[in-house]
């Protein structure tokens, strides 16, 4: 759980595939987002009245099974709102007839928060992270020192570069991330850790970015991701 003056960040994790679900709690209103309703989402909604929060939105950062898997039955309980990218409406092709399409720098607003909407493409055309005070919800675009695969439908490396470089450059190094998978050697990080010790992170050529995440690196690296030096071929790598 991470806490600002407006919102709460609270964690679940769940399912076989080590998800992780995420309760935005704004603390004005007590109305709350639940991110990627996926797997025992009884747990979340538990937990969300266990809080006093009423969830009000559904906020998606892609459409894969492991993440919406839940869906149909958060929305039958709560009559949540679906937020979810236009890009990645397009993807899918079965998104709700009245979820709330957005595009690349739009907010949302859950009572006195507003949550910044980001298209960061690669992992799907439509990934989508949410940036909120000083956090990141980053799905699997972003993982504790790790990135998402570009190897499934409509993958894409070469976005996936231009979604982490976005993300190194803009955002400021304090932010913290909340990826869609525990996949790291602890549950959170902050950017400017990531852009230190994140392998990823530190590319600047697209060729050598897309030989390390296509072929590379499930070969020399496996979970869970701890920092590590640039690999070669990265900027500031030793060959």
């Amino acid at each position: 759980m991470t806490a600002s003056p407006t919102h709460v960040v609270h964690t679940l994790q769940l399912g076989p595939m080590d998800n992780f679900i995420y309760l935005l709690e704004d603390k004005a209103s007590r109305q709350a987002a639940i991110v990627d309703p996926a797997w025992e989402v009884d747990e979340a909604l538990e937990r969300a009245r266990s809080l006093g929060l009423d969830i009000t939105h559904i906020l998606l950062t892609h459409t894969h099974q492991d993440h919406i898997n839940g869906l149909d039955e958060v929305r039958a309980q709560t009559g949540a709102e679906v937020h979810l990218l236009q890009a990645e409406a397009d993807y899918w092709g079965q998104a709700p007839t009245d979820a709330v399409l957005h595009n690349d720098g739009d907010e949302i607003r859950l009572g006195d928060t507003l949550i910044r909407v980001l298209h960061t493409p690669g992992h799907t055309p439509g990934g989508t992270c949410y940036h909120l005070g000083d956090d990141l919800i980053t799905g699997d675009t972003l993982f504790v020192y790790g990135c998402g695969r570009c190897d499934l439908k409509q993958g894409d490396p070469k976005a996936m570069l231009r979604s982490l470089k976005r993300l190194r450059d803009e955002l400021p190094g304090r932010t913290v991330i909340h990826p869609g998978h525990d996949y790291g050697v602890q549950p959170t990080s902050t950017l400017a850790e990531q852009a230190q010790g994140n392998p990823f992170m530190h590319f600047e050529d697209e060729a050598a970015f897309v030989h390390y995440r296509m072929e590379e690196h499930d070969r020399v690296r496996s979970g869970p991701y701890g920092p590590e030096k640039a690999p070669v071929g990265a900027q500031g790598s030793q060959s």
